[in-house]
C-alpha cells in the first residue's frame, strides 16, 4: 500500500490512516481527504484545505504516535454519501463523511478524530 493507494470502499480511509500515520506518511495523510475538506483536530482546532490539513499532520507524525487500529463501525452510505466511525483503543470515538468521488473512490470530507472524549 502506497500513498497513491485509493480507497475504494469508505472504511479503507481508516485502514489507510492507521498505516500511513504510522509510518509518517504526511502526503498520504493528506490524500485521504477532499482539496476543501475539513478537519476538526487537534481538538478547538478547524483546518480547512490541503494545506491546513497538512500543517496539523506535520505537528502530529512529528511527535511520532504509534496508532492502533481500534473497531472500525461499518459505514453508513447513502448514494454518494458515507458516514465512517471507528472507537479506538482509548475508548474515544471518530467520526467522519466521506463522499465517493467521480472515479468511484471515496475520500473524506469532514473529519471529527476526537468525537466522544
Amino acid at each position: 500500500m502506497t500513498s497513491k493507494t485509493v480507497a475504494s470502499e469508505p472504511n479503507d480511509l481508516g485502514r489507510y490512516f492507521i498505516e500511513r500515520a504510522n509510518a509518517g506518511d504526511v502526503d498520504g495523510l493528506v490524500a485521504l481527504y477532499e482539496p476543501n475538506a475539513v478537519l476538526a483536530f487537534p481538538p478547538g482546532n478547524l483546518a480547512t484545505g490541503h494545506a491546513e490539513i497538512r500543517e496539523v499532520y506535520e505537528q502530529f507524525v512529528a511527535a511520532a504516535p504509534v496508532l492502533s487500529p481500534g473497531r472500525q463501525h461499518p459505514a453508513l452510505v447513502s448514494d454518494d454519501l458515507a458516514l465512517t466511525a471507528s472507537t479506538l483503543t482509548t475508548g474515544e470515538v471518530t467520526v467522519e463523511i466521506a463522499r465517493r468521488q467521480s472515479d468511484g473512490s471515496w475520500l473524506w470530507t469532514v473529519d471529527q478524530p476526537v468525537f466522544v472524549p
